[in-house]
């Protein structure tokens, strides 16, 4: 039996990041940067009015108070956006908007607030600090420096500072194209009639959600019968046109475990990993090249397998450091029985508990890898050792928290 490291490892290894591709800035927040976006020239590129007031050489307003207010000759009008270079001499001021350069011969601005703003003459009523409210040249980014490190995983943040230096593309890691497969002839299309025997395929629902949240695309969703022939034609029209095919059931030892008869012997390897739940699983190249995960198909099964399997594979796929493990820790509420040597991995409720962070299982009463709904009231997978066989209230276990 293959322990979960060594399983991760080999589902890695079948993988490394996709091409980099180029793209508008404007289209690439939620993709992984591929290479540095270095500053062009200096960010402010010119010393800028942070406020709406009057450009002043400081000297002339130094002594401005309410009861013996200075008054200047405006001599100019500067909106941001304007090319115009009035020069500041003494005496004068030059009208200014946030965001527009601050004229030659000024060195602070005096906020409209403190003035009478008059637009001939303005009166000024209080004196500013030396260099008041100017943005000044180089104070963000320095022409050269690094804005944004390949490997970024890039947020509305990340664009702005791109779009801010004058990058109108960026090279970029393009999300991963996946298919999601469900297998078994009893799953019909959720909201579907059901006859006796079939349920509603969540597996499908499930997987192509937690790969979209995950950073991938899910290019083809499908439940496909116990049918060897039309899973075999399934896999061969994605084989070679997505990135990564993951798919949920028929990998154990029943006599209908269809992805195994398909599969085995090709460059797919079944096996047995150390873990609870998730123990058949099964992974390798399709005949065409494409990485296949093979997950078991209880819908708790298939959950824990994507978190612990499936997500580390599609961070690789798009260039994001792999995720090397639980690293909060909360206390058990309550005991269970975990199987002896297996790591168990059991959805809890978090929840604070005397200042700590505390787990309850999801499921009331033994839980079970069929209990799908009561996954959604999950916040993590508590992780239980392979040599733990009992848990007591107090223990203090890693967690993995589930995203979203």
């Amino acid at each position: 039996m293959r322990t979960v490291e060594e399983h991760r490892e080999a589902a890695l290894g079948l993988v490394a990041p996709l091409p980099a591709e180029t793209v508008p800035v404007a289209r690439a927040a939620g993709l992984v940067l591929a290479q540095d976006v270095l500053a062009p020239e200096a960010l402010p590129r010119w010393d800028a009015s942070a406020m709406d007031g009057y450009a002043v050489r400081r000297q002339d307003v130094a002594d401005a108070t309410e009861d013996r207010p200075v008054l200047l000759r405006v001599v100019a009008d500067l909106p941001a956006g304007s090319s115009a270079v009035p020069t500041t001499e003494p005496g004068t001021a030059v009208r200014i908007m946030t965001g527009a350069p601050v004229p030659p011969g000024a060195d602070a601005v005096v906020p409209v607030e403190h003035t009478d703003a008059g637009t001939d003459v303005v009166t000024v009523r209080r004196a500013p600090a030396p260099g008041a409210h100017v943005r000044r040249a180089g104070e963000d980014v320095a022409a050269g420096e690094l804005v944004l490190a390949a490997g970024t995983l890039l947020g509305a943040r990340h664009v702005a500072a791109a779009a801010a230096v004058g990058a109108a593309h960026l090279t970029v890691r393009p999300r991963p194209r996946v298919a999601v497969l469900s297998t078994g002839s009893e799953l019909v299309e959720p909201g579907a009639p059901l006859a006796r025997g079939q349920v509603p395929d969540s597996n499908s629902v499930l997987l192509a959600a937690a790969v979209e949240a995950a950073g991938g695309d899910v290019v083809h969703r499908a439940a496909v019968a116990d049918d060897a022939a039309a899973l075999r034609d399934l896999l061969a029209a994605q084989d070679g046109s997505v990135d990564l095919v993951v798919s949920s059931g028929g990998v154990s030892a029943g006599a209908y475990d269809v992805v195994k008869e398909v599969l085995a012997g090709t460059g797919v390897d079944f096996l047995q990993v150390a873990m609870q739940p998730g123990k058949p699983q099964g992974l390798g190249l399709l005949p065409h090249g494409t990485p296949a995960l093979c997950l078991p198909g209880n819908p708790v099964s298939a959950f824990v397998s994507f978190e612990v399997f499936v997500r580390p594979v599609l961070s690789r796929l798009r260039g994001l450091p792999v995720d090397p493990g639980p690293a909060e820790r909360a206390v058990a509420r309550v005991g269970w029985r975990s199987p002896a040597g297996r790591r168990q991995y059991l959805p809890v409720a978090l929840e604070k508990a005397d200042g700590a962070l505390a787990a309850r299982p999801a499921a009331a009463g033994r839980g079970g890898s069929h209990l799908v709904a009561s996954l959604a009231r999950a916040d993590a997978l508590a992780v239980v050792p392979a040599d733990t066989q009992e848990v007591a209230a107090g223990d203090v276990l890693p967690i993995l928290r589930i995203p979203g």
